[in-house]
């Protein structure tokens, strides 16, 4: 994918129901990864991909397979930030940023298996 920025939508398994949760996000493409951002952690998408990594990203008429984890680099984070706040104010602003890193459906059980 392209470098940039661009409307998605996240598919999370919820922590508490078990249910496929969906919410359109903007999202940032980077080095072959899609990365969402938040100042806090009070959203459910989050919640529920920090709980349950295995999501799903849809791009236009495409769907991925993913394996979400927290950006603990801080200089990573603060390029997403840059990148998906560009000129604006809040690019400073401190964010959580979550990567999803794109795969094949039968490389996702192998990659939450070795963790």
């Amino acid at each position: 994918m392209k470098e940039g920025t661009f409307i998605v939508v996240l598919a999370t398994k919820g922590r508490k129901t078990g249910r496929e949760h969906v919410v359109f996000l903007r999202a940032v493409s980077y080095n072959d990864r899609i990365y969402f951002s938040r100042r806090n952690q009070g959203a459910d998408w989050l919640k529920n991909a920090i709980a349950n990594p295995r999501v799903r990203v849809e791009v236009a008429d495409t769907s991925y397979e993913g394996v979400a984890s927290v950006v603990t680099d801080q200089t990573l984070a603060k390029k997403i930030s840059d990148i998906k706040y560009a000129g604006e104010s809040r690019a400073q602003e401190s964010r959580i940023v979550l990567e999803v890193a794109l795969c094949k459906t039968s490389l996702v059980a192998q990659h939450l298996s070795e963790t």
